[in-house]
């Protein structure tokens, strides 16, 4: 037996998407929907990274990039998919859609996800990366010192990419992904603190999850205030190109932040933590029962987190009596008690 079930690292990670949940396991994922009909349909795949397993793409700094790459992809991808349930059957077909359809499905979808990707790049490039330059130019004028000009500069990306998150979560479709987007951190947040994956024991777990995409764009959106900071060019191109090319560097970085705090949870990482925790509560909603069963229904699709406890807190679930821990179990899994309560609290608060 362990000593503690305090919280593990599993190693999956998945998105909200339309009415369902994607858990990702290494290269395998699935998307698990809740159908107009009520059913709940799963569908399997693998996923591989056009890099590959080349060494080179798996040193640190580097990977990042191209996992936020294949993020984006997998995640437009599994998207799409399960708006697909929810398409108006109704609607006249464009030109564009004939187009489409004369492709293979598999091509179709390859090459919707890539447009999407590259579309969702501009705008994002654009809207935080330029939009706040030329922004904190405009107080040239006023303001002569460049030090000063860059603090300005990051202090009107952090204020527009705040805006741009309360102003998407006030939309009511984006809060029924907000609250698909809680039952899936409940439930890793479930397995990574020992405890069995079912209903009633995720609705206990928290929403929030260090190593959530929300914490992820906070970290870029600070990290790019540090770099941009020691940028001292005098050609406005140069800035602008500057501010793009050096995305790989700040997305590298990043995502090494992220990973750290989903592997440590000493004080450090937990102030470092703390700002994309708090953005959380507005990306994240309380679930129902019936958006936890989605969510538990795409992990199970691709992980067995049965095994999982066996190699982590050394106990084998289906030696359990009743659907109850022994008793060694529950002695050990005790001191989350209090936290469990903790929780529930700031749910009923929430």
């Amino acid at each position: 037996m362990a000593k503690n079930t305090s919280k593990h690292y599993c190693g999956i990670g998945g998105q909200a998407v339309l009415e369902g949940v994607m858990m990702k396991n290494k290269d395998a994922y699935a998307v698990a929907v809740r159908k107009p009909d009520g059913k709940i349909e799963v569908k399997t795949n693998e996923y591989k990274s056009s890099t590959g397993d080349k060494r080179f793409f798996k040193l640190p700094f580097i990977r990042g990039v191209f996992n936020f790459v294949d993020s984006l992809i997998l995640g437009t991808r599994s998207l799409n998919y399960s708006a697909s349930f929810y398409e108006d059957e109704t609607a006249e077909e464009t030109t564009v859609d004939k187009a489409v359809n004369k492709l293979s499905d598999s091509h179709a979808e390859a090459v919707f996800s890539t447009i999407t990707v590259i579309i969702s790049f501009a705008i994002a490039i654009g809207l935080f990366m330029v939009l706040p330059y030329f922004l904190a130019s405009l107080l040239q004028k006023v303001v002569r010192n460049e030090s000063l000009l860059a603090l300005f500069e990051a202090l009107i990306r952090v204020a527009i990419f705040l805006v741009y998150v309360v102003a998407i979560s006030l939309m009511k479709d984006i809060r029924r992904v907000y609250m698909y987007h809680g039952a899936e951190h409940k439930c890793i947040n479930c397995i990574e603190r020992g405890r069995i994956l079912n209903v009633e024991n995720v609705r206990k777990c928290s929403r929030l999850h260090k190593r959530c995409g929300t914490s992820f764009l906070l970290f870029v959106v600070f990290v790019s205030a540090v770099v941009f900071f020691f940028i001292r060019v005098d050609n406005t191109f140069l800035k602008v190109a500057l501010r793009i090319l050096l995305i790989p560097v700040i997305a590298g970085i990043a995502y090494e932040i992220i990973r750290l705090a989903g592997k440590s949870n000493n004080l450090f990482v937990r102030i470092l933590s703390a700002p994309g925790m708090m953005l959380q509560k507005l990306t994240t909603r309380e679930p129902d029962d019936d958006m936890i069963e989605v969510a538990i229904a795409s992990i199970e699709a691709v992980f067995d987190w049965k095994a999982y406890f066996k190699e982590t807190f050394h106990y084998d679930v289906d030696e359990m009596h009743g659907g109850e821990m022994q008793d060694e179990a529950q002695e050990e899994m005790h001191g989350d008690k209090m936290q469990d309560a903790k929780v529930h609290k700031e749910n009923v608060e929430q």
